[in-house]
């Protein structure tokens, strides 16, 4: 397993992290959807603006996983109010964990899910939840084998094109 270092994200770095967030997603996902749905997606969930008053929430919290101070993955943790839904005070949403394509493999994505694990026992937190595409079955997996299970599930709009995200989460 390769050891990372887990940093929190400054405002300063926000140009590092939008660099980061727009290349994982692009890799994760681009081939998989229709591009004018693509990047009328990513052109808003992905601008300047967007990740500003998103790193700027005081109830969300961005964390680098450092490889040789270089970032190569990252995670958005969303308590209360930012959560995408629930709003529970008891809970937290990993709403992003990406991790470069040629670092995946390198148990960095585990060491992510882990500190947030860590983080939301630290606060007495009674589940950590997230959001996951149902076509992507990697993915699923991956938490699936971190205790997660699947519990619900909603639409996400890519653009004009309708997905379903499968809710999963992790009783604490």
């Amino acid at each position: 397993m390769t050891s990372i270092t887990i940093k929190p994200v400054s405002p300063s770095e926000i140009d590092i992290l939008l660099t980061l967030s727009r290349k994982t997603f692009y890799d994760a996902f681009e081939h998989l959807n229709n591009p004018e749905d693509f990047e009328a997606y990513t052109s808003k969930a992905f601008s300047q603006e967007k990740l500003s008053s998103e790193i700027e929430n005081p109830d969300s919290e961005f964390y680098f996983a450092m490889l040789d101070n270089e970032p190569v993955g990252y995670i958005k943790l969303n308590y209360r109010k930012a959560q995408t839904e629930f709003k529970d005070a008891g809970a937290v949403e990993v709403e992003r964990i990406y991790v470069l394509a040629g670092q995946q493999g390198r148990k960095i994505g585990n060491q992510l899910l882990e500190f947030a694990i860590g983080k939301a026992i630290g606060e007495n937190l009674r589940y950590i939840w997230l959001g996951v595409w149902e076509h992507n079955q990697n993915a699923m997996r991956f938490y699936e084998r971190n205790g997660f299970k699947a519990f619900s599930s909603h639409h996400f709009m890519v653009g004009n094109d309708k997905q379903t995200d499968i809710l999963m989460k992790r009783e604490l």
